[in-house]
């Protein structure tokens, strides 16, 4: 746990931050279409709350965070190799401080939500 939290606030140059981003962006795009969302359960009313929550245990400083929302919760497969895990997709960017007191500058993330809890998160540290 100690590496892993340490690799997950380590300050990356602007242009690999960037690079991620864009990769986990593309990558969520591909399994959020067509899906249909019976499979996913109820679309959650409180998704800003419900991460919002799940943040609070993610962040170093989480009460420093700024928060953009990027849209509506969509349905999603976020599932590999056959395996299904569906819910709603939460897109968001992140600007909180790292363990240094600094801020990392906005950070595009994603959340799972099913039956109102995060089930999965995009571009926040390992085991996500």
């Amino acid at each position: 746990m100690f590496l892993i939290d340490d690799f997950r606030h380590f300050a990356l140059p602007r242009a690999v931050k960037l690079a991620l981003a864009i990769t986990c962006l593309l990558t969520v795009n591909v399994f959020a279409q067509n899906v249909d969302p019976a499979l996913c359960g109820p679309q959650p009313k409180n998704y800003k709350e419900i991460v919002w929550n799940w943040l609070q245990g993610m962040l170093v400083d989480a009460d420093s965070a700024k928060i953009e929302w990027q849209g509506d919760p969509k349905p999603a497969d976020l599932g590999k190799k056959g395996e299904h895990i569906y819910g709603w997709l939460v897109e968001f960017r992140v600007n909180s401080r790292n363990r240094f007191g600094q801020y990392t500058g906005k950070q595009s993330h994603a959340a799972l939500i099913r039956d109102n809890q995060v089930i999965k998160g995009i571009g926040l540290g390992y085991g996500n």
